[in-house]
């Protein structure tokens, strides 16, 4: 990864008021932590860090942070936490760690995928396990994103997180065996759609609700007929002993 150099300035001011009018003055609030040396909070300006962001793949960017008027040399590190408005995007705050450049540090970088896989155009479809990878490396050796070539994944293909393709120097973290990619056969109307004559579960259920109704009316109907039989052989007998 490219470093890119960037100038702040020192901030004495803290306090939401005082930050809220740092913003409004076109400043973005930054701290910078991590190396030999105690954190500083500093400033940017909210241009110049939002043209930076903007021409970068990731927000995993690489800086040579260099302090005004600050007589030590500038520093390298890496954008380690972007804040920004819910609603407009703004940046609202930066988070940089000083890093060093011949000692290996670990961040997460986006998975992008190159070309077409053959088992997309046989019908296929490519699903993303992960979206991100962990990787480690020297600074200098970062990839800003982690490419893979999918042009000859096949129906059925899954891609492990061991087999992904990485520069020279850089060692990804994990369990070796997790997928991240793989070509799913599409499905069949089959599989879709239940076959002809075969009720499902609701439809039994309710079926049998009819046949149990039906049964009821009947009995019910039956003990009625029953009942108005033997009120007529009473009456009967009692109009004879009269």
């Amino acid at each position: 990864m490219k470093s890119v150099p960037l100038t702040a300035y020192t901030r004495s001011v803290a306090g939401r008021n005082a930050v809220k009018k740092l913003r409004d003055a076109g400043r973005v609030p930054t701290v910078i932590y991590g190396g030999k040396t105690a954190s500083q909070t500093l400033e940017l300006n909210q241009l110049e860090i939002d043209k930076l962001i903007a021409h970068s793949a990731s927000e995993n960017v690489l800086v040579d942070l260099a302090v005004e008027g600050d007589a030590r040399p500038a520093r390298l590190a890496l954008v380690q936490e972007v804040q920004h408005d819910p609603i407009t995007g703004k940046v609202l705050h930066i988070d940089f760690h000083e890093v060093s450049a011949t000692e290996k540090v670990t961040i997460s970088v986006p998975l992008e995928t190159v070309g077409t896989a053959q088992g997309v155009k046989d019908g296929g479809v490519l699903e993303h396990v992960l979206h991100k990878v962990k990787v480690r490396a020297l600074p200098a050796d970062l990839p800003v994103v982690v490419e893979v070539d999918v042009s000859e994944m096949v129906l059925g293909k899954v891609l492990h997180l061991g087999e992904i393709p990485l520069p020279a120097g850089v060692e990804v973290l994990g369990d070796k065996n997790v997928p991240v990619l793989s070509i799913a056969s599409p499905r069949t109307e089959a599989e879709e759609t239940p076959a002809e004559g075969t009720a499902g579960a609701g439809e039994v259920e309710m079926i049998k609700e009819k046949k149990d109704a039906a049964a009821g009316g009947a009995a019910g109907a039956a003990d009625a007929k029953k009942a108005g039989a033997a009120d007529a052989k009473k009456a009967g007998a009692k109009a004879e002993k009269k």
